[in-house]
């Protein structure tokens, strides 16, 4: 109960830091909302390509977009952890007598709730521009958990990176360089079935994919048996990078 409690206060501390920012806020809600918009009137003509499985391109990119920003969100949740380590307001929170565990897990629950927010915000840009959730009301609800697993997956390794390496450069530099490769070998924003043949397999196993497809499928109200695999390995990759940010964490506090 107190690792709950103390998680709880720490979350509604990022809450707070954040509403400060109204400029973040509204830069991270209109960002994939023009990307849904854009990138739906650029790439409209491509569902035309023999193949691609779909009829429009809306209502394939909306699940796409709402990954996206998930990824993209919480690959930079370390650089506040870089923030509070600078300003010493880490090492005030090891003095006071919350639960270690729930200083991690209070950002990666901040990360969760943001990305899943967003989603919805973006599915329903979608559905206004003509994208139908034939999964209905569940189906939207599952595009939302397939991003806040993914966003608490990638916030957990972003916060790994930045205790160990406690500077900002390194931490921008291993996401970027981890985060646009997972992009581009997934089906965010091309049908899996036009992709070559290396960029399938790599598909299969990159935890981007698996959000994306158990989105899509969520969206669209079809293949629940995958939609279960594809969450269940999200959830599992989410503990394990769960656990990576624990070690850092712990390593960081003994060498102190």
């Amino acid at each position: 109960m107190e690792f709950l409690r103390d998680t709880w206060i720490l979350f509604l501390r990022l809450v707070r830091a954040t509403m400060r920012m109204p400029v973040f806020i509204i830069l991270s809600i209109a960002q994939p909302i023009l990307w849904v918009a854009m990138f739906g009137a650029l790439f409209r003509s491509v569902v035309q390509i023999p193949g691609f499985g779909a009829t429009s391109y809306v209502q394939f990119l909306a699940p796409g977009v709402a990954i996206m920003t998930a990824l993209f969100g919480a690959a930079h949740s370390g650089m506040g952890m870089l923030v509070d380590i600078e300003r010493g307001v880490l090492d005030r929170l090891l003095a006071t007598p919350a639960a270690r565990g729930s200083i991690i897990a209070a950002r990666l629950l901040n990360s969760g709730v943001q990305v899943f927010i967003q989603a919805g915000l973006i599915i329903g840009v979608a559905m206004l521009l003509g994208a139908k959730a034939q999964g209905g009301v569940g189906g939207i609800l599952l595009v939302m958990l397939s991003a806040s697993l993914l966003g608490a997956a990638v916030a957990a390794f972003s916060n790994a990176v930045a205790l160990l390496a406690r500077r900002q450069e390194t931490v921008i530099a291993v996401m970027n360089f981890v985060i646009l490769p997972a992009t581009f070998t997934s089906s965010m924003l091309m049908s899996a079935n036009l992709m070559p043949g290396w960029v399938q397999s790599a598909a299969n196993v990159n935890p981007v994919n698996w959000a994306i497809v158990a989105a899509r499928d969520g969206f669209e109200g079809t293949a629940p048996h995958e939609l279960a695999t594809r969450l269940a390995l999200l959830a599992a990759f989410a503990l394990v990078c769960g656990l990576f940010a624990t070690g850092s964490f712990g390593r960081y506090r003994r060498a102190m």
